[in-house]
């Protein structure tokens, strides 16, 4: 009888576990772009590349380290660039990541870059790492994104 209960009860535990779970939104801008909480992944994903540092919504200063690994080919010539873009959008500067190790592969390459965001800036802002697109053609753009603010 008391394993007949355990059983039942198990069961609607299960039947409400699944009414009220909510997974880690994921919102969909088009065929192209997928938001994952913070992150907006444009033709990419985490499979192609992955940010240690910064965090999304880090505060960082005015120098920091962009640090992670991503897809040999995402490089071109061992790099690729990176933006920041203040709370307008608008470009504050561009930095270039470089591989750490041998690029020419389909594997994982660290990569780290240097920032140096102008020092009349402080607040919000968005960092966006490119995909090398040497060819220049819309259809082999791929980017990641996401905000951090800049403090003193």
């Amino acid at each position: 009888m008391k394993k007949n209960i355990l059983v039942i009860v198990l069961i609607i535990c299960g039947i409400l576990f699944f009414y009220w779970y909510k997974p880690t939104p994921k919102t969909k801008l088009s065929s192209d772009t997928v938001v994952n909480s913070h992150i907006t992944y444009t033709n990419a994903s985490l499979d192609l590349i992955i940010v240690d540092l910064p965090f999304p919504d880090a505060v960082t200063g005015k120098e920091f380290s962009v640090i992670g690994k991503a897809r040999g080919n995402w490089f071109f010539e061992a790099s690729f660039p990176i933006q920041i873009l203040d709370k307008d959008g608008k470009i504050l500067m561009t930095a270039i990541a470089q591989a750490q190790s041998d690029w020419m592969t389909t594997n994982f390459v660290p990569f780290k870059a240097e920032i140096k965001v102008p020092n009349s800036y402080i607040g919000k802002a968005t960092l966006v790492l490119k995909k090398d697109n040497p060819s220049g053609l819309p259809e082999h753009d791929a980017s990641v994104s996401f905000p951090f603010t800049i403090e003193y």
